[in-house]
């Protein structure tokens, strides 16, 4: 990939998959939602076939054809969508997910259809792949509550506020798009007006050997 001079932050989320720090909004495709009704009438065919017959084979390879085709368009829309972002930016800034904790509450179901933690190994890996720079920042620290462009700390939010008002200096901030900006910043890839870097300095990425990193290597789409 060629070189360029583009960095973004990115904000996760389940309303929009993801919300750079340009203020793009990219839709949560949610597969297994759209598949529900399918999945769920295949299932249900299934539970009515007699066990060891032929036709509840039959029925258990519907069901499993259809989650297989659910994983299959995820693991697409992932593909392409971080390939996009590598070739459109020299350095990405994430938020570190505790994707295995957040799978053991209430939004389990949507968590997983989303598929931050496949979309977060294959940004890591291209990373390495394309010479690209991935950083991630804790996870606690509280890009939703400080205003981007002042720096106030406005303190925690309730997840249905989807707008607030800086106190301090009357900025009107979309919660998502800000908190995007306040990732890239975090990370230090935001630039001061004479055009120095604002934070630390990131660490570019290694390029990664063929097949390592633990993601197979027929699963990388280019």
């Amino acid at each position: 990939m060629p070189a360029t001079d583009q960095s973004t932050g990115i904000d996760l989320g389940l309303t929009h998959f993801a919300v750079l720090s340009d203020g793009t909004k990219i839709d949560s495709p949610r597969f297994l939602r759209r598949a529900e009704k399918k999945l769920k009438k295949a299932q249900q065919d299934l539970s009515r076939k007699q066990k060891r017959s032929k036709n509840r084979e039959k029925a258990r390879r519907r069901v499993a054809r259809t989650h297989a085709q659910v994983a299959d368009a995820r693991r697409e829309f992932l593909h392409r969508l971080s390939t996009k972002l590598m070739r459109e930016n020299q350095a990405i800034a994430v938020e570190d997910l505790t994707v295995s904790g957040l799978a053991r509450t209430r939004l389990a179901k949507s968590v997983h259809d989303a598929g931050w933690g496949s979309f977060l190994a294959m940004l890591d890996y291209k990373a390495r792949r394309y010479g690209r720079t991935l950083i991630t920042i804790g996870r606690f620290e509280p890009t939703s509550q400080i205003c981007s462009v002042c720096g106030h700390h406005d303190g925690p939010k309730p997840l249905h506020i989807r707008e607030w008002t800086c106190p301090a200096c009357g900025t009107v901030h979309d919660r998502d798009t800000n908190a995007a900006r306040n990732v890239k910043m975090a990370a230090g890839l935001a630039v001061s007006a004479c055009g120095a870097p604002v934070g630390p300095e990131p660490v570019l990425a290694q390029r990664e050997e063929t097949g390592s990193h633990g993601t197979p290597t027929g699963d990388r789409a280019a």
